[in-house]
């Protein structure tokens, strides 16, 4: 047997982009050539000239992009040229190690990352709307087929699952793991108004709410009606947090999530025990919260958060001291990542599947929650369950995260429920389930089926 050359530079990692169009893209993208390793070897997206534009201004040299319409096209590419297509379907004729999956599409996500595990190659899955309804499924493929499944890091879900695994790594007792909504509630107290993102409402009210006082749940509820004009919860959050359980086994503690309005510094506090003047019913809880931040402060930026029981008293008043959210009964504390940087840290996915160094969860998923939908009004047969918008929101229905031992067997999951079409009336309030689905995808009701067998 030949010897190998330890000191080589290990090979260089060929990656295929799904939805390489859209803004997760563009960051995994502009990253690529500050890494050494990194190459993009096929990009996908129904808008090709829009990629091309996009990598051009990204600084990819033109000649080295070429739209490819079928498989004899690629294969005639020259070595270092960047495939682009328009159809999944090519993927299997490319020359790549990792698929990233960022589409957002369930069925087309699915699709894609089931054609890359099944000719041999690891599977970076971003497409949270793939996840959770195929993510168990194709895990289970890879690991007969013997590659990586997983999670990006960079986006909540890989994030987060990583800091609960670091968590119990240490042996501490994790009561509540979750991240923040996308967007911070940012409260001015010269004006009374508090903004969104670019939106703003008066909130006058807010100015007496900013510290949590002794009634926790109340100073929360005062706060939510101060911001009630504003919409916080978003069907991403749901489907995030959704993936999330599905790693590690927590669960949500109510359908809708709690969505408290709160500071950081009170996170401890918020998120303890009711029975310790919390808001969760018992432990072992995910969640979402919106931030609640004063102009200059500094942002959660979409971070991620575990509160755990502190245990030694004298240890955690030293962390105190040292600035660390411990709760004012000194029984829970909070760690948190105040970052998620997208596709500028997914590269350590890509590397680390290639490598098989690590993975984001020592344990495969399983059917722990279930993303669904209620009907948010009566609709009647015939209907389209059409899926759009920034936060990929299911037109009619309204996300809700249910605890696996608490769900109907047959309840359809949100994201296999959309671009379906109603075969029967549902009644507002109603969970969709999946004999009222007319014509849902193959693909995902075979891997949403797979799922079911693990309970």
């Amino acid at each position: 047997m030949q010897a190998t050359d330890a000191t080589a530079p290990p090979p260089p990692v060929r990656y295929a982009l799904t939805g390489a169009r859209g803004g997760f893209a563009r960051t995994l993208l502009a990253q690529t050539p500050r890494m050494e390793r990194l190459r993009p070897s096929v990009l996908c997206d129904l808008d090709t000239e829009g990629t091309v534009a996009l990598c051009a201004e990204l600084g990819y040299p033109s000649a080295a992009l070429r739209v490819c319409a079928d498989a004899d096209e690629m294969a005639a590419l020259d070595d270092g040229q960047i495939a682009v297509v328009a159809d999944t379907r090519l993927l299997e004729h490319a020359g790549y190690d990792v698929l990233v999956e960022a589409t957002g599409s369930p069925e087309a996500g699915a699709r894609a990352a089931r054609t890359a595990i099944g000719t041999g190659r690891h599977v970076v899955m971003v497409s949270k709307e793939v996840d959770s309804v195929a993510g168990i499924a194709l895990a289970d493929l890879a690991r007969e087929r013997g590659v990586v499944y997983t999670p990006g890091i960079g986006d909540q879900p890989a994030n987060l699952v990583e800091w609960y695994e670091r968590t119990r790594l240490l042996g501490l007792d994790v009561v509540a793991i979750g991240k923040s909504g996308e967007y911070d509630l940012v409260f001015d107290p010269a004006t009374g108004r508090v903004r969104q993102l670019d939106q703003e409402v008066d909130a006058p009210d807010l100015a007496r709410l900013l510290t949590l006082g002794e009634d926790v749940p109340a100073t929360l509820a005062a706060r939510a009606r101060a911001v009630e004009g504003l919409q916080r919860s978003a069907a991403a959050d749901y489907c995030e947090m959704g993936v999330v359980a599905n790693h590690t086994g927590l669960v949500p503690d109510t359908e809708a999530l709690h969505y408290p309005v709160a500071r950081v510094a009170e996170l401890a506090d918020v998120y303890s025990l009711a029975e310790d003047g919390g808001i969760l019913s018992g432990p072992g809880a995910v969640d979402v919260f919106s931030v609640l931040r004063l102009p200059g402060e500094a942002s959660f930026a979409g971070g991620v958060f575990a509160v755990v029981r502190t245990g030694d008293p004298v240890s955690w008043r030293l962390l105190a001291q040292k600035g660390h959210v411990v709760s004012r009964s000194g029984r829970y504390a909070c760690l948190y990542l105040p970052y998620h940087l997208m596709g500028v840290e997914t590269p350590l996915s890509l590397l680390d599947a290639v490598d098989r160094r690590r993975a984001v969860s020592p344990r495969p998923p399983a059917p722990h929650a279930v993303l669904a939908g209620r009907a948010r009004r009566d609709l009647s047969a015939g209907t389209r369950l059409d899926m759009g918008g920034h936060h990929h929101d299911v037109r009619g229905l309204a996300p809700v995260l249910l605890d696996t031992a608490d769900a109907p067997r047959d309840v359809a999951p949100l994201y296999l429920a959309a671009h379906t079409t109603l075969d029967r009336d549902v009644a507002a309030g109603e969970l969709v389930c999946l004999d009222d689905l007319a014509d849902p995808s193959d693909v995902l009701l075979d891997a949403w089926r797979h799922a079911r067998t693990h309970l």
